[in-house]
Order: structure tokens, then C-alpha cells, then sequence
């Protein structure tokens, strides 16, 4: 079985290709996917060559974990049907040399159907923010969290932390953003630049914007006793000035990719009306456009998403 996929050979050296899938199982499902997402945070450092040393981490590799289509085969043991729309956060499941690390921007996938969570089909494109949206529930559920009174950075992942906020009936965030053009789009909160912010009393700050050189101008922001939350991807060594933060006694915590519990719980929102996901896809390209389309995703400020059309392609 060939599919066409995204390959990235190196740094900046990207475009379709075939490969070979490996044969489904009785537990798999192949699915043929329409619409695949572009990470501006994972895959821009693989695009451009600065991802610190990772797991499973080589070239040549295919590109992208948020994929959604439907599914064309299904296995006896699956537990799914044929015609069923699906999101896959990527699949391992290329023939040959090439690495599918994360592995989601291919026309056709492999996948354990224990991956794959299915959703309504009217989603279309928006169905590939799954996963992203799924990572922003997971920085504020868990244990003891503090649902964010400031989001800093405006973009995808910032958006999805403040409609989450609203969502759970909490008081809406203040978000702070440098870049003029991404400060529209708001719903329900108030997006500022950070030199008109004059508070200095944030219980929980969660920093969607992987910045580096932020930490010490947050703790400033914080009550005594708050919590800082890394909510990005951050490809330099953080740090941060002792004596403030002690002062402060200020907590910091990590949120790291999404848990199936989060996609299940992210589901079962976006298909309540609770959180929406309009608004977020700026730019769509058809998958023939690979080269271009990465390229406007990571070097055009005014991209806030870029979707992958996958149809049409064999």
C-alpha cells in the first residue's frame, strides 16, 4: 500500500513524496486523511533544523500530528466503522527509512485504533485542532491547578487556554500580546500589550507564547504564592533571578502534550458548543503546496494556523 506524504529530509528541504504503509492489523485502521494541521512550535524547530535532541529524532521524517479524515479500512478488532470520521494524532506506519516520529501529514495512515478518537464530520478542517486544543485543556486540568487570570501570547494555543477559561465559568483572562495584528479575535476576554498592563497581583500566569527571557518580568506579576505555568515549547535552557521568585514564593509548572482522558474531555466540549474552534485556521493550502505552505506557516506573522488540504491526492 503507497500513500503521498510530507518528507522532510533536512532543514528547510521539504516536499511530497511516496512511501510505503506498513499492512494494517486486526486492532488497525487506515484512515484517509482530508486535513492535516501545521505545528508552529515542534515542527517549525524540525523545520528549521533547531530542535534540541529528541527521542526517535532523524531525518528524513514525516511531519505533523494533527490529522482528520475517515476511516477506509477497518480492522475485525477495531471497534470502528468504515465512513467514520476520525482525528489521529499522527501514526509510525511508513515503510522504509524514513522516520515517522510524529508522522500525521500523509494523504493515507496506519494507525491502533486506540489512538484515533472520532468526531462529526461537520467539523471539516477545524476537526485537525483536536489535538491542539486537547494540549490547552491539559495545562489546566489535573490536580491543585489554578485556571490562568493572565494568558501571554495570542496565538492558537493562547486562544484555546482563554475560550477554556471562559468555558469553565471561570473570570476571564487577561491576554497579553506584542504583535498589534494578533490582538483581534477575542471573545469574552481582553487582550492587551504588556506595557498597559499595570497588575501585579496574578495568581496563575500561563505562558502560551515559549518566549525565552520572559521568566523574571512574570514573577514581578505575580501575588505571593502564585504559580507560573510553561505552557510552550522552549528550545533554550530556562531560567530565572532566585531572589524575586523566593520572595514571591512562586510556583512553576510544566504542562506537557495532551492525555487521551483530554481528548476525550476536549470532544466532548467542542461538541456541547462549549468551546469553539472558529476563528483559529487563518490559511488553507492544498497538500500540492507543501513547500510554500510550511513555509508561510512558520515565517508569516499574520499565520495563525495553516491547514494541509489533503484532497485530491492519492
Amino acid at each position: 500500500m503507497q500513500t503521498t506524504a510530507v518528507i522532510l529530509q533536512g532543514a528547510q528541504a521539504l516536499g511530497l513524496g511516496q512511501l510505503g504503509l506498513t499492512n494494517p492489523g486486526s486492532d488497525d485502521l487506515v484512515i484517509r486523511v482530508d486535513h492535516s494541521g501545521i505545528s508552529t512550535g515542534t515542527e517549525k524547530l524540525f523545520w528549521s533544523g533547531t530542535m534540541p535532541p529528541f527521542p526517535g529524532m532523524g531525518y528524513p521524517l514525516v511531519p505533523g500530528y494533527e490529522a482528520a479524515g475517515e476511516v477506509v479500512e477497518a480492522g475485525p478488532d477495531s471497534g470502528f466503522r468504515v465512513g467514520e470520521t476520525v482525528f489521529v494524532p499522527g501514526a509510525n506506519c511508513f515503510t522504509g527509512n524514513v522516520r515517522g516520529l510524529f508522522g500525521g501529514a500523509s494523504r493515507h495512515l496506519v494507525s491502533k485504533a486506540s489512538r484515533v478518537a472520532r468526531i462529526d464530520s461537520g467539523m471539516g478542517p477545524e476537526g485537525a485542532l483536536l489535538a491542539l486544543a486537547a494540549t490547552a485543556r491539559h495545562a489546566l486540568a489535573g490536580f491543585n491547578t489554578a485556571l490562568p487570570d493572565l494568558i501571554v501570547g495570542h496565538g492558537t494555543l493562547g486562544r484555546l487556554l482563554a475560550r477554556l477559561t471562559v468555558a469553565a465559568g471561570a473570570p476571564a483572562p487577561t491576554v497579553w500580546e506584542i504583535d498589534p495584528a494578533r490582538r483581534s479575535g477575542a471573545v469574552g476576554y481582553d487582550v492587551i500589550a504588556p506595557e498597559d498592563d499595570h497588575r501585579r497581583d496574578y495568581r496563575a500566569i500561563y505562558d502560551a507564547s515559549g518566549a525565552k527571557g520572559l521568566l523574571d518580568q512574570l514573577v514581578m506579576r505575580l501575588k505571593k504564592g502564585g504559580e507560573i505555568v510553561l505552557a510552550g515549547f522552549y528550545t533554550e535552557p530556562v531560567a530565572f533571578a532566585f531572589p524575586p521568585a523566593f520572595m514571591k514564593e512562586a510556583r512553576f509548572r510544566i504542562a506537557s502534550e495532551w492525555a487521551p482522558e483530554d481528548l476525550t474531555a476536549t470532544r466532548a466540549l467542542i461538541e456541547s458548543g462549549a468551546l469553539s474552534l472558529a476563528g483559529l485556521i487563518t490559511h488553507t493550502r492544498p497538500a500540492s503546496d507543501a513547500s510554500d505552505a510550511y513555509q508561510t506557516a512558520f515565517t508569516d506573522p499574520g499565520c495563525l494556523k495553516l491547514i494541509l488540504d489533503w484532497k485530491g491526492q492519492a
